[in-house]
């Protein structure tokens, strides 16, 4: 794998709201703005991040990706080619705002939501 060409870095997710929707996926995976965890112990001469830069958020417990929430001008308008897995419930993440667009059924084990501005995410039951 040394010679690939490229290597994986980080997730960017487009938005029309950032802030909304960055506050949403840390509520719904367990994330925080990074900035949250910089700012802790910096020193206080740093300026804060201009509000219409891409938000990055990251599992406080350093596991999983790093994500962008990048703001853009257009809202979504087709189905994304790409799209995340997570491992949960589907009841909290609907009552937070998500939206069904399948149900797990006999073709599928898993249900496919799609956040508030309409991203969709596969959604696993957890492991018993």
């Amino acid at each position: 794998m040394a010679d690939a060409p490229a290597r994986f870095k980080d997730l960017c997710l487009d938005a029309d709201d950032h802030h909304a929707l960055a506050d949403w996926w840390c509520s719904a995976i367990g994330y925080v703005r990074r900035d949250a965890l910089e700012d802790a112990g910096t020193p206080e001469d740093d300026e804060p991040r201009p509000h219409d830069w891409p938000i990055p958020i990251v599992d406080p417990d350093g596991e999983g990706p790093l994500m962008w929430i990048v703001p853009v001008p257009e809202r979504k308008t087709i189905k994304n080619r790409m799209h995340f897995d997570v491992v949960g419930e589907t009841w909290p993440l609907l009552a937070a705002g998500a939206t069904m667009v399948r149900e797990a059924d006999d073709e599928i084990e898993w249900s496919v939501l799609a956040d508030p501005e309409g991203n969709e995410f596969c959604v696993f039951a957890p492991e018993e």
